[in-house]
């Protein structure tokens, strides 16, 4: 994968991460167990439908995945898109790194 698409697919999860909600969503989530919305809204200065709107950016950023069981909806966190989103900033990291490791070089010299 190319940088540059490397970067593209992972905008969405930084787009959805740019939210404070929805960065204590994934934090609710990150344990692997599915919550329904009663208890993702627990504790949240939220209605359950501005809740499930921000389960639904998390969702279309690939990063939630949704499970019915009986009447109710259930939602778990998909880890793929997020290890992908960190191995995206951690050769950006290294990129940069490098260049500032060139610049020093060449100033000292």
């Amino acid at each position: 994968m190319s940088k540059v698409s490397a970067a593209i697919g992972s905008a969405p999860v930084f787009a959805a991460l740019g939210d404070i909600t929805r960065l204590e969503l994934v934090s609710r989530l990150s344990d692997g167990k599915h919550y329904s919305i009663v208890q993702l809204a627990d504790g949240l200065n939220l209605t359950r439908q501005g809740v499930t709107k921000h389960l639904h950016v998390l969702k279309q950023a690939g990063m939630v995945s949704c499970k019915r069981i009986g009447r109710e909806s259930r939602f778990t966190i998909s880890p793929d898109p997020i290890a992908k989103a960190r191995d995206y900033l951690t050769r950006a990291s290294a990129q940069w790194d490098e260049a500032i490791e060139r610049l020093k070089t060449s100033v000292e010299e």
